[in-house]
């Protein structure tokens, strides 16, 4: 049996009490909604009871703070690169620093860290074609303030307690640049990385991505949105400017001091838990925030910077999202969408009308539950901004292209009691000899035979990719004879997922199939669960893509 996202919430129900319990039972059936069926574990762990009582989500007054809107990253300078000669690119300085902020009106101030000292970090704002460099320092302190389980690999007592390395979400860059997390490096060090910038308009975002830390390192709050733009998209005339802007989610459990509570078990040899589910969602870094806006067209980046968390977006009063791009850029054309499902690291852009609204409030909702209140105002400047019916070609991967199809498997191992110690891709640690090995500018196919009872967000590095189809298997026949024998039809993804990814749904029960091209450089790159608990503990590989033949 595997531990449920409810079946963890049952354990944690009895450590939380009514300080979290309620919020987080919202959050337990977004996990089993549809498309998801999940098995009740029958044993729970014991998790440590935090030290000081968590918040009430109840106590808190909602949409009291302004939602802050991240500011521009600024470039420093110029710079030098071998890779460019004779020329220079725009050089930026992000410092990763400790600091507090206040996370609400009514909540003491929270210590966190954040590139540039906030959280979210600056948005970098980049155009393709235009190629820039950053150096990414490490100025945080030299002890974590978050729970570090000594047990996993990559986080042995041996390892300096406080680890970086940056990687952008869904970029196509060199491999000494992508952020491989084994090349994290100290406080008071740092690394200088090079971003070409060559792809198609995306919302990406950047994190940390330390070996056997990150779900740590991200949780203390280093995050932040990259948008890449193009003349294609420009060209629409979507909205722009301060019309155009990130949502970044995400959840956590705060005490009633303010200091953010990390779950663990209540063995303190093993303190690694397999999911991290917040009693409060935040947006931007605030609790419940509220915005106003002028009565016309905006767009928002929808990102899930979440540690395990799903969330279950819509608005209030009946109104639709105009979904026009997805993890890797623009759909084919806007899709009307009263639901927005992302699980961690997806993204979701969506153009949202409030020319009809003047005077009136609308919220955005995880789960019927309110998280951001959009407040129109009586009046604004004229929007120029239009929908087109069309937005950007995605011509459909042709899978009979394909040199070679991968078969893996998404695994957890069990202890004795049922509870999940180690997650597996393939059934392979990380330190296993490398087994994928694409050539440079083939196509292949992966399919990922999930074995467990979760639905896990599969993300590969440097590519972008196609959802094929998902179909249910037999899993008796496979665990008998390794066999896949398929018990429905496939399944084509919702025209939703069927623009350019980089993070899949991997549902239970099924095998889910992508096609991609591995364009970009050779090299090392990594490919893993993006719950970043199962990230931390072995469900992440390394795969290396070898030069194209001459």
């Amino acid at each position: 049996m595997t531990l449920t996202r409810r079946g963890f919430l049952r354990g944690a129900g009895t450590v939380l009490g009514t300080y979290a319990f309620a919020d987080m039972w919202h959050t337990a059936q977004a996990f089993s909604s549809p498309p998801m069926v999940m098995p009740m574990r029958t044993t729970m762990p014991t998790l440590a009871a935090p030290k000081v009582p968590l918040i009430n989500p109840t106590s808190l007054a909602r949409f009291v703070d302004p939602l802050p809107v991240p500011p521009i990253a600024r470039v420093a300078g110029q710079r030098a690169h071998p890779a460019y000669p004779g020329r220079t690119l725009p050089y930026y300085r992000m410092e990763m620093r400790a600091f507090k902020a206040r996370l609400h009106r009514d909540v003491p101030a929270t210590p966190l860290w954040g590139y540039d000292g906030s959280f979210p970090g600056p948005t970098f704002e980049t155009k393709r074609g235009e190629p820039l460099l950053v150096e990414w320092v490490n100025a945080l302190p030299t002890k974590h303030f978050l729970p570090i389980d000594h047990n996993i690999h990559g986080a042995e007592q041996s390892k300096p307690e406080v680890r970086v390395v940056t990687h952008v979400h869904g970029a196509r860059v060199p491999a000494g640049a992508d952020g491989y997390p084994e090349n994290w490096y100290e406080s008071g060090q740092s690394a200088l990385y090079h971003y070409p910038n060559d792809q198609d308009a995306a919302t990406l975002w950047y994190h940390d991505h330390a070996m056997g830390i990150t779900r740590l390192n991200i949780y203390a709050g280093l995050v932040g949105a990259f948008i890449v733009r193009d003349a294609e998209e420009q060209a629409l005339g979507l909205p722009t400017g301060e019309y155009d802007i990130p949502l970044i989610l995400c959840d956590r459990l705060v005490a009633q001091d303010g200091q953010l509570y990390y779950p663990v078990s209540d063995d303190p040899s093993a303190p690694w838990v397999m999911q991290c589910l917040g009693n409060l969602t935040l947006c931007n870094g605030k609790i419940f925030p509220y915005f106003e806006v002028e009565p016309r067209r905006y767009r928002f980046r929808l990102i899930n910077v979440a540690n395990t968390s799903f969330f279950d977006l819509s608005l209030s009063h009946d109104r639709a999202f105009q979904q026009v791009g997805s993890d890797q850029g623009l759909l084919s054309a806007p899709l009307e969408r009263d639901r927005i499902e992302l699980y961690p690291a997806e993204r979701a852009d969506v153009v949202v009308d409030f020319s009809s609204l003047a005077g009136q409030t609308v919220q955005l909702r995880h789960q019927a539950q309110g998280i951001v209140e959009f407040r129109v105002r009586n009046k604004g400047g004229r929007d120029t901004s239009v929908l087109p019916a069309s937005l950007r070609a995605v011509p459909r991967i042709d899978p009979g292209g394909a040199v070679r199809e991968r078969v893996m498997t998404l695994n957890e191992i069990d202890d004795a009691n049922g509870n999940a110690m180690t997650m597996l891709l393939d059934g392979k640690h990380w330190s296993d000899p490398i087994t994928e090995n694409p050539r440079q500018n083939t196509l292949e196919i992966w399919s990922f035979v999930n074995l467990t009872g979760d639905a896990h967000p599969i993300h590969l590095h440097l590519v972008r990719f196609q959802i094929i189809d998902r179909r249910p298997f037999d899993l008796f026949a496979w665990n008998a004879h390794r066999t896949l024998t398929y018990t429905g039809p496939a399944e084509p993804p919702p025209a939703h997922e069927a623009g350019w990814k980089d993070t899949v749904r991997a549902d239970p029960g099924m095998v889910t199939r992508i096609a991609m091209r591995f364009e970009g450089e050779p090299g090392r790159y990594v490919w893993h669960c993006h719950f970043l608990e199962h990230e931390d503990n072995e469900m992440m590989r390394p795969y290396e893509v070898l030069p194209a033949h001459t």
